[in-house]
């Protein structure tokens, strides 16, 4: 047999590269190839053994436009009435809200977000910066959009930024920024809290509300890091993150 032929740094033959993003069983991958139903930069490509760079290569898979990302971060606009769990119980798991590709890559969540909890969920296949994303000593800020039961006063949130006790830790646990939201210029009462938090304790933000005399009724994450969840990214989607920085604090 003649020598195997090393590949530049970076590249991998097409049906490989299919396998590695989640497009099937690497049989499967060549077959999608050899029928012609992939495209590489607008061309059909028949030949699976065909080299091509691993990292954001342009893709059409069957009809899916794609692009190749050897580690996956991806942004979803979490809708309520979904569980972050890999083993979801009595709701449907956000998993059903990616692609199959994704799916099959096994993304996992960075932090959990309760089902009646929306907004900005964050999920990788990549494990290191999986830990720097939940490490406590990171400390990437987490931005929520809280609506309250009863009106947000000053003193409350004077209280979550010295600290309060949760029932499961003796150690006070202090918001990083706490602030009413009014609706317009006039100070006035306010049901809406902007709370900003280095932590991710269980039903954090729903226990601290509680501890300070009030109740959490609706619940939004707006941002991580520096990344603001996109206005223009609709419930339910999902989007790249192309870089992973933005994340970073």
């Amino acid at each position: 047999m003649p020598p195997r032929t090393r590949l530049p740094a970076g590249h991998d033959h097409l049906s490989q590269i299919l396998f590695a993003q989640g497009f099937g069983e690497r049989r499967v991958c060549d077959g999608l190839v050899l029928k012609g139903l992939v495209k590489v930069n607008g061309e059909v490509v028949d030949d699976p053994d065909a080299v091509f760079p691993e990292d954001r290569l342009v893709l059409d898979v069957d009809g899916l436009p794609w692009v190749t990302h050897v580690q996956a971060l991806v942004m979803l606009h979490k809708p309520a009435g979904y569980e972050c769990s890999l083993k979801p119980g009595a709701w449907p798991g956000v998993h059903n809200l990616l692609p199959v590709p994704l799916r099959r890559r096994g993304l996992q969540p960075v932090g959990r977000l309760d089902q009646d909890t929306t907004g900005l969920l964050l999920l990788t296949d990549d494990g290191a910066l999986l830990h720097k994303l939940t490490s406590p000593k990171k400390n990437v800020p987490k931005v929520y959009e809280v609506t309250c039961k009863h009106p947000v006063t000053q003193a409350m949130c004077d209280k979550l930024l010295k600290g309060v006790v949760l029932d499961d830790d003796p150690e006070p646990v202090a918001a990083h920024a706490a602030e009413r939201v009014l609706a317009g210029e006039a100070d006035g009462d306010t049901l809406h809290l902007r709370l900003t938090l280095l932590q991710g304790k269980y039903h954090q933000v729903k226990r601290m509300v509680a501890a300070v005399g009030n109740r959490v009724e609706g619940l939004h994450r707006s941002s991580i890091g520096r990344l603001d969840l996109p206005a223009d990214l609709p419930v339910g989607q999902w989007r790249w993150v192309e870089d992973a920085a933005v994340v970073l604090p």
